[in-house]
């Protein structure tokens, strides 16, 4: 069962006096239980299109045509107003740096009971009760002293579980993990990743990963889009596209990943564009090897080249 449908998604920025568009036609779908990985180098649109299922784009960013599913009603034609029942109470928010995400002045109880009395209309012990019980859901010892801790009194990794409990106490359906694990060291990635599965395969909850880390990735999704420059290049079940990748970006990426063998690592050539940077045809054929005249001139479409597994490469249809 599909929990979110993005479809056709098209946003935009003003930039001085234009409009320089920055997602183009992104679709993809985060099923019930599962973990969908969106994948890409920094400033390809994986925020953004993420900030976009919240409502939550900047002002100067304008959806120009799409439709954002939830459970079937497009979230992009709610009001603000509406959009709050969806916010934290159906689909949480883990964002990149936990460290700026909560308010250095209140505690972190103060914090998760403000959420919890908004959203679960819960008030005195219950929602005290509630706190303590989304703390230890994340494993954070000591719970109900903890409450009383403020933001400074946390390690990363314990700010990023407060965050996670945040998510957990209103029991929402959908995370989207914005590189959760961001200026975190290596045990704690896992910790953290490892407590991410832990709810989904509890709760049943929807995992929308984003993150440029592909070794991260094939430990921790079901599926996986890779996004570049705006446009989704490719999509596969998780196993299926680190064993047969097809996009020459995917390849590349792949290939990039540091190994316990004694072998070079290989870059892509050249800088990812950026938004004000006009490319014609496929947006990766500035950096491809395989570009041919017909990539510079035409856009190649995401089409199914085997079961569930979907490239926009016209290496296919040769």
């Amino acid at each position: 069962m599909t929990t979110i449908e993005v479809k056709n998604l098209n946003l935009g920025f003003a930039v001085e006096d234009t409009f320089k568009q920055a997602l183009f036609d992104v679709s993809y779908t985060i099923e019930e239980g599962k973990t969908l990985a969106l994948v890409g180098e920094s400033g390809c649109g994986k925020t953004m299109s993420a900030m976009s299922i919240l409502n939550l784009i900047p002002k100067t960013a304008r959806i120009t045509s799409g439709e954002i599913l939830y459970n079937g009603e497009d979230l992009l034609k709610l009001s603000q107003e509406e959009m709050r029942t969806y916010r934290g109470k159906r689909i949480a928010y883990i964002p990149q740096d936990p460290m700026t995400s909560l308010n250095p002045l209140y505690t972190v109880g103060d914090q998760l009971l403000e959420i919890i009395k908004i959203h679960r209309n819960l008030n005195g012990k219950e929602a005290e009760q509630k706190a303590i019980e989304s703390f230890e859901q994340v494993q954070i010892p000591d719970s109900k002293e903890r409450l009383k801790s403020y933001p400074h009194e946390f390690s990363g990794g314990m700010k990023q579980r407060v965050i996670i409990a945040m998510a957990l106490a209103c029991n929402a359906k959908v995370i989207i993990a914005d590189e959760p694990t961001t200026a975190l060291d290596v045990t704690i990635q896992a910790q953290i990743m490892k407590l991410l599965n832990e709810i989904k395969e509890t709760n049943n909850t929807s995992i929308l990963l984003i993150t440029h880390d592909l070794a991260l990735v094939r430990e921790n999704s079901d599926k996986i889009a890779v996004m570049y420059a705006g446009r989704i290049v490719e999509q596969a079940e998780c196993e299926e596209f680190f064993t047969h990748p097809n996009h020459p970006y995917s390849k590349a990426l792949i290939k990039s990943i540091p190994t316990n063998k004694n072998t070079r690592l290989q870059t892509i050539k050249g800088q990812p564009p950026t938004i004000s940077d006009k490319i014609d045809g496929c947006r990766f054929n500035p950096r491809c090897d395989f570009c041919t005249n017909k990539c510079k001139t035409n856009i190649p479409q995401l089409l199914e080249i085997s079961q569930n597994h979907y490239s926009a490469c016209f290496l296919n249809t040769v």
